[in-house]
């Protein structure tokens, strides 16, 4: 197994490679006056590095599990989707997107959870109210993405939903079981260590303390 640090060198690792093939698609592209898709690289490379600032402004440290799911979602949906065109070509690859996001929130809830801990001086809160706690915000999230997609298709007569309540509640579906599945995870996460998934992480700029 990797340790936490080999994590998130992998996770390094990952986030650089999509550095390169950006830049080369950017190159490539832009020498065939494709501009549309060197403008596709050049969005990857900013959320990327906006990402990076946001972590950095707010003081939160993504731990790996977070970053690789938020690593590999930009890869799904900005890299192979929109930059590749494969969203005709890889099947259902809209579905798999909002399970994936359903992963990220159940993780986006855990920090938030997490950085309350920390900002309120709380400790030995037990696992299991941050396991349910990732669940609940991860099915509401997902839940309030599509009440937004519902209102922008009302007001600006855009089709994200395709007009289709089975599309609206199958994305839901998809989200629920990706916080689901993460549920599970950290619940056998929680009981093989009961407090491990809600302490808090030093941020990137305070020094871990010696043991």
């Amino acid at each position: 197994m990797f340790s936490r640090n080999g994590k998130q060198r992998l996770n390094d690792v990952f986030e650089i490679g999509l550095y390169a093939i950006c830049a080369v698609c950017f190159v490539y592209f832009t020498k065939r006056g494709i501009y549309s898709k060197s403008f596709q690289a050049a969005l990857i490379v900013s959320v990327l590095l906006l990402i990076r600032g946001l972590v950095k402004w707010t003081r939160t440290a993504l731990f790996p599990s977070l970053r690789f799911s938020i690593l590999l979602f930009i890869t799904l949906a900005m890299l192979l989707a929109n930059l590749f065109g494969l969203y005709g070509v890889i099947p259902h690859l809209d579905k798999i997107e909002h399970l994936l996001s359903g992963v990220i929130l159940s993780f986006v809830g855990l920090l938030v959870l997490r950085k309350a801990i920390r900002n309120q001086e709380v400790s030995r809160i037990p696992s299991r109210i941050g396991v349910w706690f990732a669940l609940f915000f991860s099915v509401a999230m997902a839940g309030c993405w599509e009440i937004y997609e519902f209102a922008t298709d009302r007001l600006f007569g855009l089709n994200s939903q395709n007009g289709s309540l089975t599309d609206t509640m199958t994305d839901i579906i998809c989200g629920t079981a990706g916080a689901t599945g993460t549920f599970f995870y950290l619940a056998a996460k929680a009981r093989r260590h009961p407090f491990s998934i809600l302490n808090p992480e030093p941020s990137p700029e305070t020094p871990k303390t010696p043991r």
